[in-house]
C-alpha cells in the first residue's frame, strides 16, 4: 500500500525537489572552470529516485536530460544501491552503454539517509577536452576510440580515488587541459553534494516514506498531463522528414524519416527508413535520439508547468533501426550527434504540423555549430570551443527568435570580453546578427549570427562541425526558407570557402568568418503586417530589396 500524501506535503516537497535541482544547476555553473560550462552553461543537473527514475531536473540543456535515466540505468545495474557506501560516485560517458557523446560525462552521487540510499543526485557537463585524436574537436575520427577517453559505467570513491587519488590522476594524465577537466568534474561533484544535502534535509523534516511517496506522485502527475495532451491530438498516422547536408566525406544528403502514430493517450515514434550510419562522427547514440524526440514532444504537447521526468515518458515509445544515423552500431564515432538529433527533432515537428498546426513551429537553423581553436604553447595546450546559435523558426502566432542557441542545446552566449581575456592566440573581431537571414512569412524566422575570429599566433588548430550549409530550413503554411549557413577563411585578402565539417591549421593574420543560418517563416509573407516589415527594414534585419520581393513592401 502506498504511503498517503497530503496536498500540502505534495506542494511543499515537490517544489523543494525542483528547487534542489535548479540549485544544483546554479552551483555547477558557478563552480566551473571552462568557458563552455561556466559561460555557455553546457551542463545539467537532476534528482533521481532510489528506483532510478528521474524526478526533477534543472531547466538547462534538453539533450542532456531527456535520457538521463538511460545513462543511469547501466550504472545502477552494475552497482546496486545496496552495495554503495558514502563517498561512492557512479560515472558514465559510454555512448554505447547509455551515454551520449564522450564529452558529456555523467556523475551520480548516492544520497544516504539512515544508512540506506534514498535517492541520487546527478550532473552532466560537456568537457572541452577528454583526450582523443585531436584537441577540441576531432572531425575526422572514424571510430569512437579516436574521440576521447571512454569511461564505461563504473564506480569510484572520493576519499580513495579522488583529490589526488588514482582515478583523478588517471583522467588528468589523459587530457590536454587537466586543470579545466578536473575543475569541471569537481564542479559536478559540488553540484551533486548540494542536491544530496537538500534531499537529506527533506527526508529529515518530512520522513523518507513521505518524500518517496511525493516522488512517485510527481511521476504520476507528469504522466497524467502528457496523456491528456496526447489524447487531444486526433488519432492517426503522421509522417515527417528532414535531412543533413552530408557526412563530411560525400555530398549526398542524409535523410531522417519518422512515422508518428497517435492512439488515444499514447504516441509511437518510429524512425524506420532513416539513413544508415556513416563513417564520420555524424551519428547519434540511441540515448541522444530519445532525448531529441522527447524534447520535441515536450515542447509541442505541454507547457513549463509540467515537470519533465520519467513519468512524462511513460505514454511514449521510440524506435530507431540499429545501424542507422539515430542508432549506430559500435564503434561508430558520435561526437557530432547533435546534427542528426536536430533532424529527428525537425522530422517529428513536421509530422505533427499536419495534426496540430497551431502548436508547432517552422524549422529553425536547428544546428549545433561547434568550432574549436586550440594551440600548443610553452605552458601546454589551450583549447577553446565555441557553440554558435542561429535563428528559430516562426510559429502560428509570432516571429522566430533572433540569434539564439538551438532548442536542444540551449547554451548561453560566451561574451567576446571573456574570450579575449582568456585566450591570447586569437580574438573576436566581429559579432552580430546576420542581416537578411530571416525566412519570410506572415511571421518571419529568426536571424542568424556572424562571428569573426582573428588569429594572432601561428600553429592554431581549427576544427568545425555544423550543418545547414546546403539544405535550408523549410517553412510552414506558406512560409519561406531561412538562410543557409557558411564559413570561410580570409587569408592574404582572399576568401576561401570551408566545408561544414572541416579542419586545418591557421596562421597569424588569418580570419575565420562564421555565419549561421536563420529560421524559416510561417504563413504567407504577403500577409505580414506592413508595420512589422518596416520595423525589420529599419533594424537592418531585412534589406529594402528583399522587403519588396518577399513582402511586396
Amino acid at each position: 500500500m502506498s504511503h498517503p500524501v497530503s496536498p500540502a506535503d505534495y506542494s511543499v516537497i515537490s517544489q523543494a525537489l525542483a528547487a534542489a535541482a535548479r540549485e544544483m544547476g546554479a552551483k555547477l555553473i558557478r563552480s566551473a572552470y571552462s568557458t563552455v560550462l561556466r559561460e555557455a552553461r553546457d551542463g545539467s543537473a537532476a534528482i533521481i529516485d532510489a528506483k532510478g527514475d528521474t524526478i526533477a531536473q534543472a531547466e538547462m540543456i534538453p539533450i542532456q536530460l531527456g535520457s538521463i535515466g538511460e545513462t543511469f540505468a547501466p550504472c545502477i545495474a552494475r552497482f546496486p544501491a545496496a552495495t554503495l557506501a558514502p563517498g561512492d560516485v557512479l560515472i558514465n560517458n559510454d555512448a554505447y552503454d547509455g551515454g551520449q557523446h564522450l564529452q558529456d560525462i555523467f556523475l551520480f552521487t548516492p544520497i544516504f539517509v539512515g544508512g540506506r540510499v534514498v535517492a541520487f543526485s546527478a550532473s552532466v557537463a560537456h568537457h572541452i577536452d577528454i583526450g582523443g585524436g585531436a584537441p577540441g574537436l576531432n572531425v575526422s575520427a572514424t571510430d569512437i576510440y579516436q574521440e576521447g577517453l571512454i569511461l564505461p559505467p563504473m564506480k569510484f570513491n572520493l576519499e580513495r580515488d579522488w583529490n589526488g587519488g588514482a582515478f583523478e590522476r588517471f583522467i588528468a594524465a589523459n587530457v590536454r587541459v587537466p586543470n579545466q577537466t578536473i575543475g569541471d568534474l569537481n564542479a559536478q561533484l559540488a553540484a551533486n553534494a548540494v542536491g544530496a544535502a537538500r534531499v537529506a534535509h527533506l527526508c529529515a523534516r518530512h520522513g523518507v516514506a513521505t518524500v518517496a511517496a511525493v516522488m512517485d506522485a510527481m511521476l504520476d502527475y507528469s504522466e497524467r498531463r502528457v496523456r491528456a495532451a496526447i489524447a487531444a491530438i486526433p488519432d492517426g498516422v503522421y509522417r515527417g522528414d528532414d535531412a543533413l547536408d552530408d557526412d563530411g566525406i560525400h555530398e549526398e544528403p542524409l535523410p531522417v524519416y519518422v512515422t508518428v502514430t497517435v492512439r488515444g493517450d499514447t504516441i509511437d515514434i518510429d524512425y524506420a527508413g532513416t539513413s544508415p550510419q556513416v563513417a564520420r562522427n555524424i551519428n547519434a547514440p540511441f540515448a541522444s535520439t530519445v532525448s531529441a524526440t522527447l524534447s520535441c514532444l515536450k515542447l509541442v504537447l505541454t507547457g513549463p508547468d509540467v515537470p519533465f521526468n520519467e513519468g512524462a515518458k511513460r505514454p511514449i515509445t521510440i524506435r530507431a533501426p540499429l545501424g542507422s544515423l539515430l542508432n549506430p552500431r559500435h564503434p561508430a564515432p558520435v561526437r557530432a550527434r547533435m546534427e542528426p538529433c536536430y533532424r529527428a527533432f525537425g522530422a517529428v515537428m513536421r509530422a505533427l504540423s499536419s495534426a496540430i498546426p497551431d502548436r508547432v513551429m517552422a524549422a529553425g537553423y536547428d544546428t549545433t555549430t561547434a568550432m574549436s581553436l586550440s594551440r600548443l604553447g610553452d605552458q601546454g595546450y589551450r583549447v577553446y570551443i565555441d557553440i554558435t546559435g542561429g535563428g528559430y523558426g516562426a510559429r502560428v502566432d509570432g516571429d522566430g527568435t533572433d540569434a539564439i542557441a538551438g532548442p536542444l542545446g540551449n547554451c548561453s552566449n560566451t561574451p567576446a570580453e571573456v574570450i579575449d581575456g582568456e585566450y591570447d592566440f586569437f580574438r573576436v573581431a566581429e559579432y552580430g546578427m546576420l542581416n537578411g537571414s530571416c525566412g519570410p512569412g506572415r511571421h518571419r524566422g529568426g536571424a542568424g549570427i556572424r562571428r569573426t575570429f582573428e588569429i594572432l599566433k601561428g600553429g592554431v588548430n581549427f576544427a568545425l562541425y555544423a550543418d545547414r550549409f546546403r539544405i535550408a530550413p523549410r517553412g510552414l503554411a506558406g512560409g519561406q526558407e531561412g538562410a543557409r549557413a557558411s564559413c570561410r577563411l580570409v587569408r592574404d585578402g582572399k576568401d576561401i570557402p570551408l566545408a561544414s565539417k572541416s579542419a586545418m591549421t591557421l596562421e597569424a593574420g588569418d580570419r575565420i568568418v562564421l555565419e549561421t543560418g536563420g529560421g524559416a517563416g510561417f504563413g504567407n509573407p504577403y500577409e505580414r503586417r506592413r508595420d512589422d516589415v518596416a520595423e525589420d527594414v529599419a533594424e537592418g534585419l531585412v534589406g529594402a530589396t528583399e522587403a519588396a520581393r518577399a513582402y511586396r513592401f
